[in-house]
């Protein structure tokens, strides 16, 4: 081989190992691309399975229980509140008019029964407009994943509980046909006023089947997916309106209807919702956790009969509420009424002034110093001891090792009766009628007639030091209006199962003497002076009353309590912060409050 033949050979090896040596740096990241996709893609595999492994037991998913509903009704059969997921009967999808089928799949899911149980096009929709705005807006799941959601899934977010939803759809689909999909949403499906379920809603929005519900009906119970509470017409029928006509809209937009039958819609009338009282809420609240003591976990929905009067109950609250706002200027800001008959119902129960800013109920579980209104407790021992109304005692000054009580005055009477020392709420009068006898009697008979909390053994207690609730001061007084029984407060009549199986029936307590016959009728007549010409003049009736004011330290706490034609009602002023009012004292707006609230009463 020549030198010129072996010097072409050897030029072209070296091109071609060149070119290969460039091909080769050129494909090196191919090497760790690949092995970083199929890691990726392992590691997905595994995290997918992961998640399918860890889904509930779909068969003990779909046997689940759901909480059921306890309704609080007062005695003249109105709905006050209802507490866990009112549902009612199966309604499945092709018993429904095409109006209600296309109204729900034209707003949540318009490619509902071609889809596989993910919809790309509305997910990659959703994804745009929340990049757009940065936030999430918009939400692009199916009605598949939705009851994969509300039926086997927790609330919470998270990408594993998404990936669990995705799952949970594919499985769905592959399982059951698109209108058994759809009666399972139809069915569970959240709809605001604690009604789970399209036949649910209709019946409580618009107190008819959903079979029956109109074009704009449909429109409305389809509007309120997106914010039940928001939504629904209890909330506000206006937004509901505004809200059913973008969902026709959105049925025009998916040639469901017509512009024309759009508009004949929009003119339907809408059905009535079924009447629920606006006012009680404190009282529902106590009742359910009553109704939970007596009774226990229930698995069947039930109605619960109570005893409160619903025209009472509006007064109360309405009386309470004008007052405080009237007054706002003697920082007074809050206050609580309880109502209760001589056998021992509550008829009407007032927690405070705000339920929606505060569920805190101050009738039941607030604890605040009685002051004078107190004193009924040690007057009332003291007629049981033998003492009468018309018996001497000394109003004084009385030194009890570093405390220094005074009246209210700050002047002293001398020698008063006990009738008038009562009636003018002297404290120095008080004190030294208690050192005649033991304060242990003062307690145990404050115990007997309701008081349920700890109230300390001292000379300071006889002036209402000791923190009660206002129920209990209701209670307590009540066993002086009925004669002298026991008279242990309830709220429950009856209580129903939803299929008309009676649960429970009160039977009336058998009647308990703890005060002797002729003390009540002294103490009574003590009660009624303090109205008639003593501290509580501002509660005089144009009929008999009785009734004792009540004011702490500092006007940290304002009270009346009393009672007429057979019902007993505590009034209670304060803040929740325990800061003193100004000047409000129990004979002044407590007092006044009790007397409209008694003449409303009388009036019923």
């Amino acid at each position: 081989m020549t030198k010129k033949n072996i010097k072409k050979t050897s030029n072209s090896k070296n091109k071609k190992s060149t070119k290969k040596t460039k091909r080769n740096q050129k494909k090196w990241w191919v090497k760790p691309l690949f092995y970083t996709f199929v890691i990726s893609f392992l590691l997905l595999a595994i995290y997918v399975f992961y998640c399918w492994f860890t889904l509930p037991d779909i068969s003990k998913a779909v046997e689940r229980t759901r909480l059921p509903a306890t309704t609080i009704i007062t005695e003249d059969g109105k709905e006050i509140s209802s507490y866990g997921g009112v549902y009612s009967d199966i309604v499945y999808a092709e018993e429904l008019p095409d109006h209600v089928i296309d109204a729900i799949i034209s707003t949540e899911d318009r490619r509902f029964y071609s889809h596989f149980g993910f919809d790309i096009v509305s997910f990659g929709r959703a994804m745009i407009v929340n990049i757009i705005h940065r936030r999430y807006v918009q939400g692009g799941s199916t009605i598949t994943q939705q009851v994969g959601k509300n039926l086997f899934l927790t609330p919470q977010k998270n990408i594993k509980r998404k990936v669990q939803e995705l799952l949970m759809a594919f499985w769905l689909e592959s399982k059951f046909t698109k209108n058994q999909i759809l009666t399972l949403y139809l069915n569970r499906v959240y709809m605001g006023a604690g009604t789970y379920g399209i036949e649910a809603a209709s019946q409580k929005f618009f107190h008819k089947p959903a079979r029956d519900i109109n074009m704009l009906e449909a429109a409305i119970l389809a509007g309120l997916l997106k914010a039940p509470a928001r939504y629904n017409p209890i909330s506000s029928q206006k937004r509901a309106t505004e809200r059913a006509k973008v969902v026709l809209q959105s049925m025009v937009d998916n040639h469901k209807i017509s512009e024309r039958q759009k508009n004949m819609a929009l003119k339907m009338s809408i059905g009535n919702a079924k009447y629920k009282f606006e006012y009680g809420k404190y009282f529902a609240d106590w009742v359910y956790n009553e109704s939970k003591a007596y009774l226990g976990e229930q698995e069947n929905d039930i109605n619960v009969y109570t005893t409160l009067n619903g025209k009472i109950q509006k007064a109360a609250e309405e009386i309470l509420r004008e007052t405080i706002e009237k007054n706002r200027d003697k920082n007074v800001t809050n206050g609580a009424i309880v109502v209760i008959d001589n056998d021992g119902a509550i008829r009407a129960m007032v927690g405070g002034t705000d339920y929606k800013n505060s569920q805190f109920n101050r009738a039941t579980q607030a604890l605040r110093q009685p002051g004078s209104a107190f004193k009924t407790f040690v007057y009332l021992t003291a007629l049981e001891e033998g003492f009468e109304p018309d018996d001497i005692i000394e109003d004084k000054p009385i030194v009890v090792g570093k405390w220094k009580p005074e009246n209210y005055n700050k002047k002293y009477y001398g020698k008063v009766s006990l009738s008038e020392a009562f009636k003018q709420s002297l404290n120095l009068a008080t004190i030294n009628l208690s050192e005649n006898f033991s304060k242990k009697k003062i307690i145990n008979l404050a115990h007997k007639m309701g008081i349920s909390t700890p109230i300390e053994n001292s000379a300071a207690m006889t002036l209402g030091s000791s923190e009660v609730k206002i129920i209990d001061m209701a209670v307590a007084y009540s066993t002086i209006a009925n004669g002298g029984f026991a008279n242990w407060p309830y709220s429950i009549t009856e209580v129903y199962a939803k299929d008309g199986y009676r649960i429970y029936q009160r039977i009336n307590d058998e009647k308990n003497r703890i005060i002797d016959e002729d003390s009540v009728e002294k103490i009574t007549y003590m009660l009624s002076e303090v109205i008639q010409s003593g501290t509580g003049k501002k509660a005089k009736l144009p009929f008999f009353a009785a009734g004792k004011t009540g004011t702490s330290q500092d006007y940290r706490d304002a009270w009346f309590v009393g009672f007429s034609r057979g019902y007993t009602a505590v009034v209670w002023l304060g803040n929740d912060d325990n800061s003193p009012m100004k000047n409000v004292g129990g004979g002044s707006l407590p007092a006044e409050i009790w007397r409209k609230l008694m003449l409303q009463i009388e009036e019923q």
